[in-house]
């Protein structure tokens, strides 16, 4: 029997903003939804998302817009390599800086084999993407302390800045994880499915009563 989509809302707790997606698990992970974030200026930012069966990340594209402004980027991985392309109208730098913000640069990575190690894909604010390595790893069945260190293909947000990073996920039962980046840390709640209820300092989740 095919599995429901489900319909996940949650509310930024670091910046005024709010997250919807929809998901279905039934054969790794498809995905597509919404961020509304007010910081550092306001921005719509919308992406799908799709994983292989093992839950290893293999497309994302990714639209963010504000006042006078467009990015896109997408992402795909094929032949264990990745391939990235992003587009631009308007200019987000020329808004950052009159609004008294430092400016980002441009979308999209200039060598995408830096990203060559990543087999999981990270959004910027966005607690959706902690789901995929936690089901890849199987980490909610393994013994608490259980630590995954992996790369990842993180894009920023509002820039749609491609960079590579590492994160370390910890174990701490079934329904926490420890989450680590360079000297951010958090303990995350999850649900049974492994989809994050509260991200301390960054999101909380609407759980219908």
């Amino acid at each position: 029997m095919p599995t429901m989509p489900k319909s996940l809302l949650w509310t930024r707790t670091d910046t005024a903003g709010a997250e919807h997606a929809l998901v279905d698990a039934g054969h790794g992970l498809t995905a597509h939804g919404t961020q509304l974030a007010a910081d550092p200026i306001p921005y719509t930012c919308r992406y799908q998302l799709a994983t292989d069966p093992e839950w290893v990340s293999v497309r994302l594209e990714v639209e963010v817009e504000g006042a006078g402004w467009r990015r896109s980027v997408r992402l795909e991985r094929a032949t264990q390599r990745w391939r990235v392309t992003a587009a631009e109208q308007g200019d987000l730098d020329g808004v950052l800086t009159a609004g008294g913000h430092a400016p980002v640069g441009l979308p999209g990575v200039e060598d995408p084999d830096r990203l060559a190690d990543a087999l999981d894909v990270d959004l910027g604010g966005s607690p959706l993407f902690n789901t995929l390595p936690l089901r890849r790893l199987g980490l909610p069945a393994a013994p608490a302390g259980t630590a995954h260190r992996i790369d990842v293909a993180w894009v920023l947000l509002p820039s749609l800045t491609v960079v590579p990073a590492e994160q370390v996920y910890t174990g701490l039962g079934p329904d926490r994880f420890r989450y680590a980046s360079d000297s951010f840390s958090a303990e995350i709640d999850v649900d049974p499915d492994g989809f994050v209820v509260r991200y301390p300092g960054v999101a909380e989740r609407f759980v219908p009563g």
